[in-house]
């Protein structure tokens, strides 16, 4: 059941109203958040908000991409009209004929016969709202976008919405729409040598510490008292050298996650070591670069409004590519 409740650490909420209380948003603008100057805080379209003080940041941040062909959904459904607010929508739509009698005719049945509403729902004023489809800010020409073709429904304060209408908006679904959210720091290793390296050298590969922990972002609805906060850990990172003329370390090229650190820095007095985390190139690059591509994988988990525990999404990935330069070993003449 979705409950009112009160959130203790909730964001800025949007200013959400429907017939002018501070509740959902009027149904002709989108609802804006309450920001901080910064970008921090915003929402989307209709009534749900993102918090994303704790997400990632800067120019070369990026999204993640699912592991799986998953993807969060296109579009989705919240409450958008009150009684009176559908009434002001619909009857100027069927008074243009524009729609075509039949379907105009069966609206009316819908909406004010009472087949199964009766005169809008106004009789239910202030005990619910009908919801419609949003499309997700972003996948505006997605086909997804398409798919929310379910008529506005109605639902009571404190219900859940229709279970077999799986976009319509829960902890879930908040939880996946954040997950789209979600920007991590663009995939460059620190490399030691860090300039060039030579020709059968060890290069050692690892994650700044500093730039690569764990980032969230949290979606909710203030008006259903619902939210949820999906966030993502860096668990390991893949090292593609750019050259089949090189040898990966580990040889599966997949450096894991070992004490809270991905990889190893360099320092003095491991030369002669087998780096945990890197690459040997056994050819130069000659008058160019290799392509050294490193790609994160991130654990993805979320929690929400009653819900225990953590639960699961796909992993997702973002990788970057940088310049190596590889030169060979000068040889010294006596």
């Amino acid at each position: 059941m979705i409950g009112t409740v009160l959130i203790g650490s909730a964001p800025a909420f949007a200013d959400n109203k429907i017939g002018g209380g501070a509740q959902a948003p009027d149904p002709s603008t989108d609802a804006h958040g309450d920001s901080d100057g910064k970008g921090t805080v915003s929402a989307t379209a209709g009534a749900v908000v993102f918090d994303r003080s704790k997400n990632g940041s800067g120019q070369s941040a990026g999204p993640v991409a699912s592991a799986t062909n998953w993807t969060p959904p296109a579009c989705y459904y919240a409450p958008k009209y009150t009684p009176e607010q559908l009434e002001k929508t619909l009857e100027p739509i069927w008074a243009a004929e524009s729609t075509g009698y039949q379907w105009d005719a069966e609206q009316r049945d819908k909406y004010v016969k009472g087949n199964p509403y009766k005169d809008f729902n106004k009789e239910k004023s202030g005990e619910g709202y009908w919801w419609d489809s949003y499309v997700t800010t972003g996948r505006e020409g997605d086909p997804g976008a398409l798919d929310c073709k379910e008529d506005i429904f109605w639902v009571d304060t404190n219900d859940d919405p229709p279970a077999d209408i799986p976009q319509a908006i829960t902890p879930e679904v908040l939880a996946q729409l954040a997950y789209a959210e979600i920007r991590v720091p663009s995939t460059e290793v620190d490399l030691a040598p860090e300039n060039a390296t030579k020709v059968n050298l060890p290069t050692w590969a690892w994650l700044d510490g500093a730039k690569f922990k764990p980032v969230s972002v949290t979606a909710s609805v203030p008006l259903l008292g619902v939210q949820a906060t999906t966030t993502a850990e860096p668990v390991s990172v893949e090292i593609d050298p750019g050259t089949a003329d090189a040898e990966i370390y580990p040889a599966s090229g997949v450096c894991e996650i070992e004490n809270g650190a991905i990889g190893e820095p360099y320092a003095q007095g491991k030369a002669d070591e087998t780096p945990p985390c890197g690459v040997k190139y056994l050819r130069s690059s000659g008058d160019g670069s290799y392509q050294l591509k490193a790609t994160v994988t991130w654990k993805i988990h979320w929690t929400g409004t009653g819900v225990d525990g953590e639960q699961n999404l796909p992993d997702g990935a973002f990788g970057g590519e940088q310049d190596v330069v590889v030169q060979e070993i000068q040889a010294v003449n006596r």
